[in-house]
């Protein structure tokens, strides 16, 4: 469960490394501010962070950290990917770079 602050923002820290998110899985309160700080620990291979349903669509240098914010109105549990590719190789998304957001 991602806390929320005292100002009514739920913040959580994500690690993208090569091909995963650390944590995977965040757990949310629907009608509450999210802030997802995103932290590249990767040295060459940028990422992007993508929530579709939400409307978020987020790049990440590599190396890079920056913030995301949203505020989800709809309870569910929605994909978290990375959608960056090297053409012709898999996607990052279909080598495991993908997490759930789950909206309570």
């Amino acid at each position: 469960l991602v806390p929320t602050a005292a100002d009514g923002v739920q913040r959580a820290t994500i690690t993208l490394d090569s091909y995963s998110y650390t944590p995977r899985y965040l757990i949310v309160e629907a009608g509450k501010p999210v802030e997802l700080t995103l932290t590249s620990v990767t040295t060459f291979t940028p990422h992007n962070f993508i929530i579709k349903e939400l409307a978020v669509e987020q790049d990440v240098g590599a190396g890079k950290t920056v913030t995301v914010r949203f505020t989800p109105t709809q309870p569910g549990t929605f994909p978290i990917y990375c959608d960056k590719r090297l053409w012709p190789l898999p996607s990052h998304r279909d080598k495991g770079m993908e997490g759930t957001l789950e909206v309570k």
